[in-house]
Protein backbone atom coordinates (compact mmCIF):
# COMPACT_ATOMS: atom_id res chain seq x y z
CA UNK A 1 0.00 0.00 0.00
CA UNK A 2 1.44 3.42 -0.95
CA UNK A 3 2.62 5.65 1.86
CA UNK A 4 0.62 8.59 0.45
CA UNK A 5 -2.78 8.61 -1.27
CA UNK A 6 -2.32 7.86 -4.97
CA UNK A 7 -4.84 7.11 -7.67
CA UNK A 8 -5.36 3.34 -7.59
CA UNK A 9 -5.44 2.99 -11.39
CA UNK A 10 -1.96 4.51 -11.73
CA UNK A 11 0.71 2.19 -10.30
CA UNK A 12 4.40 2.96 -10.04
CA UNK A 13 5.84 6.27 -11.07
CA UNK A 14 2.78 7.25 -13.10
CA UNK A 15 0.76 7.68 -9.92
CA UNK A 16 3.52 9.77 -8.38
CA UNK A 17 3.81 11.97 -11.46
CA UNK A 18 0.06 12.56 -11.46
CA UNK A 19 0.14 13.26 -7.72
CA UNK A 20 2.50 16.23 -8.17
CA UNK A 21 2.32 17.50 -11.74
CA UNK A 22 4.63 20.49 -11.20
CA UNK A 23 7.57 18.23 -10.38
CA UNK A 24 6.43 15.67 -12.94
CA UNK A 25 6.89 18.01 -15.88
CA UNK A 26 10.69 18.42 -15.60
CA UNK A 27 11.04 14.72 -14.72
CA UNK A 28 9.18 13.75 -17.88
CA UNK A 29 11.09 16.22 -20.05
CA UNK A 30 14.47 14.98 -18.84
CA UNK A 31 13.46 11.34 -19.26
CA UNK A 32 12.09 12.04 -22.74
CA UNK A 33 15.28 13.81 -23.76
CA UNK A 34 17.63 11.15 -22.35
CA UNK A 35 15.73 8.05 -23.43
CA UNK A 36 14.08 9.19 -26.66
CA UNK A 37 16.05 12.24 -27.75
CA UNK A 38 18.90 12.34 -30.25
CA UNK A 39 21.63 9.85 -29.37
CA UNK A 40 24.06 7.42 -30.95
CA UNK A 41 22.64 4.86 -28.49
CA UNK A 42 19.37 3.38 -29.63
CA UNK A 43 16.23 3.82 -27.55
CA UNK A 44 16.41 0.07 -26.84
CA UNK A 45 19.98 0.35 -25.57
CA UNK A 46 19.00 3.24 -23.31
CA UNK A 47 16.10 1.16 -21.97
CA UNK A 48 18.62 -1.59 -21.20
CA UNK A 49 20.52 0.90 -19.04
CA UNK A 50 17.29 1.67 -17.16
CA UNK A 51 16.62 -2.07 -16.86
CA UNK A 52 20.06 -2.91 -15.44
CA UNK A 53 19.90 -0.12 -12.86
CA UNK A 54 16.31 -0.86 -11.82
CA UNK A 55 17.05 -4.57 -11.56
CA UNK A 56 20.16 -3.89 -9.47
CA UNK A 57 18.06 -1.71 -7.17
CA UNK A 58 15.41 -4.45 -6.93
CA UNK A 59 12.70 -1.99 -8.00
CA UNK A 60 9.99 -4.33 -9.26
CA UNK A 61 7.88 -1.73 -11.02
CA UNK A 62 10.76 -0.05 -12.85
CA UNK A 63 12.50 -3.33 -13.70
CA UNK A 64 9.33 -4.75 -15.24
CA UNK A 65 8.42 -1.51 -17.01
CA UNK A 66 11.83 -0.96 -18.59
CA UNK A 67 12.39 -4.62 -19.38
CA UNK A 68 9.10 -4.57 -21.30
CA UNK A 69 10.05 -1.31 -23.03
CA UNK A 70 13.47 -2.70 -24.01
CA UNK A 71 11.82 -5.86 -25.32
CA UNK A 72 9.38 -3.81 -27.39
CA UNK A 73 12.08 -1.56 -28.83
CA UNK A 74 14.54 -4.38 -29.48
CA UNK A 75 11.86 -6.64 -30.94
CA UNK A 76 12.81 -9.58 -28.68
CA UNK A 77 13.05 -10.44 -25.00
CA UNK A 78 16.26 -12.46 -24.68
CA UNK A 79 18.62 -9.48 -24.45
CA UNK A 80 16.92 -7.79 -21.51
CA UNK A 81 16.79 -11.06 -19.60
CA UNK A 82 20.47 -11.70 -20.34
CA UNK A 83 21.72 -8.28 -19.21
CA UNK A 84 19.87 -8.73 -15.91
CA UNK A 85 21.61 -12.08 -15.35
CA UNK A 86 25.14 -11.36 -16.56
CA UNK A 87 26.24 -8.34 -18.57
CA UNK A 88 29.48 -10.04 -19.61
CA UNK A 89 27.68 -12.86 -21.45
CA UNK A 90 24.72 -10.86 -22.76
CA UNK A 91 24.15 -10.70 -26.53
CA UNK A 92 25.11 -7.03 -26.87
CA UNK A 93 28.15 -5.32 -28.37
CA UNK A 94 31.34 -5.05 -26.36
CA UNK A 95 30.75 -1.29 -26.22
CA UNK A 96 27.29 -1.84 -24.75
CA UNK A 97 28.66 -4.35 -22.23
CA UNK A 98 31.15 -1.70 -21.10
CA UNK A 99 28.43 0.95 -20.83
CA UNK A 100 26.08 -1.37 -18.95
CA UNK A 101 28.93 -2.19 -16.56
CA UNK A 102 29.33 1.53 -15.89
CA UNK A 103 25.56 1.81 -15.37
CA UNK A 104 25.65 -1.02 -12.84
CA UNK A 105 28.49 0.71 -11.02
CA UNK A 106 26.52 3.97 -10.89
CA UNK A 107 23.57 1.98 -9.51
CA UNK A 108 25.73 1.05 -6.52
CA UNK A 109 27.37 4.48 -6.09
CA UNK A 110 28.80 7.18 -8.30
CA UNK A 111 32.12 6.53 -6.61
CA UNK A 112 31.95 2.88 -7.71
CA UNK A 113 32.65 3.90 -11.31
CA UNK A 114 36.29 3.13 -12.01
CA UNK A 115 38.80 4.69 -14.36
CA UNK A 116 39.29 1.18 -15.75
CA UNK A 117 35.60 0.90 -16.63
CA UNK A 118 35.66 4.26 -18.40
CA UNK A 119 38.84 3.29 -20.25
CA UNK A 120 37.32 -0.05 -21.29
CA UNK A 121 34.23 1.73 -22.67
CA UNK A 122 36.45 4.10 -24.67
CA UNK A 123 38.53 1.18 -25.98
CA UNK A 124 35.30 -0.46 -27.15
CA UNK A 125 34.32 2.69 -29.06
CA UNK A 126 32.12 4.57 -26.58
CA UNK A 127 32.24 8.32 -26.99
CA UNK A 128 32.51 10.74 -24.10
CA UNK A 129 28.87 11.73 -24.72
CA UNK A 130 27.74 8.08 -24.59
CA UNK A 131 29.61 7.63 -21.31
CA UNK A 132 28.13 10.85 -19.95
CA UNK A 133 24.61 9.88 -20.97
CA UNK A 134 25.01 6.36 -19.55
CA UNK A 135 26.03 7.76 -16.17
CA UNK A 136 23.21 10.32 -16.24
CA UNK A 137 20.56 7.76 -17.24
CA UNK A 138 21.82 5.36 -14.57
CA UNK A 139 21.79 8.08 -11.90
CA UNK A 140 18.33 9.19 -12.99
CA UNK A 141 16.95 5.68 -12.72
CA UNK A 142 18.55 5.18 -9.32
CA UNK A 143 16.56 8.26 -8.27
CA UNK A 144 13.36 6.95 -9.89
CA UNK A 145 13.78 3.56 -8.23
CA UNK A 146 14.06 5.21 -4.85
CA UNK A 147 11.11 7.52 -5.62
CA UNK A 148 8.87 4.59 -6.60
CA UNK A 149 9.93 2.29 -3.76
CA UNK A 150 10.38 5.04 -1.16
CA UNK A 151 6.67 5.86 -1.43
CA UNK A 152 5.73 2.17 -1.73
CA UNK A 153 3.87 2.49 -5.01
CA UNK A 154 1.94 -0.44 -6.41
CA UNK A 155 3.73 -2.81 -8.82
CA UNK A 156 1.20 -4.92 -10.73
CA UNK A 157 2.00 -8.63 -10.92
CA UNK A 158 0.36 -9.14 -14.33
CA UNK A 159 2.96 -9.09 -17.16
CA UNK A 160 0.22 -7.84 -19.50
CA UNK A 161 0.17 -4.54 -17.61
CA UNK A 162 3.84 -3.94 -18.43
CA UNK A 163 3.35 -4.87 -22.09
CA UNK A 164 0.65 -2.20 -22.30
CA UNK A 165 2.90 0.28 -20.50
CA UNK A 166 5.73 -0.56 -22.90
CA UNK A 167 3.47 0.31 -25.83
CA UNK A 168 2.97 3.74 -24.30
CA UNK A 169 6.52 4.51 -23.19
CA UNK A 170 8.16 3.12 -26.32
CA UNK A 171 6.59 6.16 -28.01
CA UNK A 172 7.75 8.58 -25.33
CA UNK A 173 7.66 9.71 -21.75
CA UNK A 174 5.47 12.78 -21.94
CA UNK A 175 2.10 12.91 -20.18
CA UNK A 176 -0.79 11.74 -22.32
CA UNK A 177 -2.72 14.85 -23.43
CA UNK A 178 -6.01 13.31 -22.29
CA UNK A 179 -4.58 12.22 -18.92
CA UNK A 180 -5.02 8.74 -17.51
CA UNK A 181 -8.68 8.44 -16.53
CA UNK A 182 -9.20 6.00 -19.39
CA UNK A 183 -7.06 3.50 -17.43
CA UNK A 184 -9.60 3.29 -14.60
CA UNK A 185 -11.35 -0.06 -14.38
Amino acid sequence: MPHIPLEEHLPGITGLLEYKKDTAEPIRKLTQFLLRGPSTLTAGERELIATVVSNGNECTFCTNAHTAAADKLLGECDTSQAVKKNIATAPVSEKMKALLTIASQVQKSGKAVTAQSIQKAKEEGATDIEIHDTVLIAALFALYNRYVDGLSTVAPADPAFYKGLAERISKGYMRLPQGYDHLKK
